[in-house]
């Protein structure tokens, strides 16, 4: 299923979450709140396993995905590999993208966390 507006209702989200455990739910809703904070204006997708938030609902304009896993989440960050993180937080060995793995809701209230992905925003705006 392809959702594609500018939020996705309580009534869908609702419903792309109900497969999940409700540690991954918890996680994936946090998550959420947390980049709708710091990018207010994203085109909200939801597909498979995943949540996109981009500047148009298509590859090209995707700034994160939030991918469900058993109890938690990744927080995918489109051109990862590219950006500073003093922090640490990315994790994995792609080329381009790169993500922050939250088992723990404790992550998301790191200002590092927040610092990223509006670095993140904004590498992507001033790119396209």
């Amino acid at each position: 299923m392809r959702l594609g507006s500018q939020r996705l209702t309580a009534e869908d989200l609702e419903k792309f979450l109900a497969p999940f455990s409700s540690a991954a739910r918890s996680l994936c809703i946090a998550s959420r709140e947390v980049v709708l904070k710091v990018f207010p204006d994203a085109i909200e997708t939801a597909e498979g396993k995943e949540l996109g938030y981009g500047l148009d609902s298509g590859y090209k304009g995707l700034v994160f995905a939030i991918s469900i896993k058993k109890n938690g989440v990744n927080l995918g960050v489109a051109q990862g590999a590219t950006l500073d993180d003093p922090a640490c937080l990315l994790r994995g060995t792609g080329k381009v993208h790169r993500h922050v793995e939250i088992l723990d809701s404790a992550v998301l209230s790191d200002p590092a966390l927040k610092d990223l992905l509006a670095r993140a925003v904004a590498t992507k705006r001033n790119a396209l």
